[in-house]
């Protein structure tokens, strides 16, 4: 028996009960648009310390997942950049690495006002799909503080009962992925436990952080970290999309294509 037809065979007896969602890259195509916010920082900040630029590679490297300020601090750590942290009292035009951390949120918030954002075609199928279990929980679990904006404007927020996301997380003082603190919160928050319950991810970090918490699945969706990457670090099951979940009889009943739609992210962050 496949490992996609155990996790569904569980899912459809109950031995499943919680289902966990990372946000950027795994419901929403966000992660391009934080890709590109990301470039958009480093790459005069690099270049204005004569170190090597910035490239794809970092964002799955030291980003992809984190918290801002963690993944600033991993960046310029990367390049042997030391930085005041700084905060909010701070002189404006001092950088920090609170201050650049501020600007990649604007810049992402300007792309995300100015472009939108609807859900990946293939997770709308398999919620949709998942409509049929009723006894089944779910949430998400996001480095992002703007996933409550993002997930009201996608309309994907009727699908789940917990959020946890970096405002949570800073309020509770959880630590963010790859710690397992806010999958096993958000399990918690749904009177589960990480034995029952499955982790939806797309970065290395979220994927480490469902293996680290004892979940039960850890689904790993590649949108370019890479297959083997993803199943090194912890993913029991990788797909390309997640209509690969639909089974192909319901598929056919929603009018979805058998070969569902890659529909990697060119971007995120």
């Amino acid at each position: 028996m496949s490992t996609t037809t155990r996790l569904l065979d569980a899912i459809e007896s109950g031995e499943i009960d919680t289902l966990l969602f990372d946000l950027d890259g795994v419901l929403t195509p966000t992660s391009d648009l934080h890709r590109r916010a990301w470039k958009a920082l480093f790459d005069p900040v690099l270049v204005g310390h004569g170190v090597d630029p910035y490239v794809d590679a970092d964002y799955f490297a030291h980003l992809d997942g984190k918290q801002r300020m963690d993944g600033v601090r991993e960046v310029l750590e990367s390049r042997g950049i030391e930085l005041l942290e700084g905060g909010s009292g701070q002189d404006p035009g001092k950088m920090t690495v609170w201050s650049l951390a501020e600007s990649k949120n604007d810049a992402f918030n300007q792309l995300l006002a100015r472009e939108g954002i609807a859900p990946y075609p293939g997770t709308s199928a398999f919620l949709e799909y998942l409509q049929r279990f009723p006894g089944v929980k779910m949430g998400v679990v996001s480095s992002s503080r703007n996933a409550g904006t993002i997930l009201e404007m996608s309309r994907l927020d009727k699908y789940f009962s917990t959020v946890v996301d970096g405002l949570v997380a800073a309020r509770e003082g959880l630590s963010g992925k790859p710690s397992p603190d806010t999958f096993v919160r958000a399990a918690q928050n749904l009177n589960s436990f990480p034995s029952k319950a499955v982790v939806f991810e797309d970065a290395l970090s979220g994927v480490a952080a469902g293996a680290r918490g004892g979940f039960a699945y850890v689904v790993g969706i590649d949108r370019g970290a890479g297959r083997q990457s993803l199943l090194e670090g912890g993913a029991t099951l990788v797909v390309d999309d997640l209509v690969e979940l639909v089974p192909v009889e319901a598929r056919s009943e929603a009018e979805i294509p058998v070969e569902g739609s890659r529909l990697k992210a060119h971007g995120r962050g």
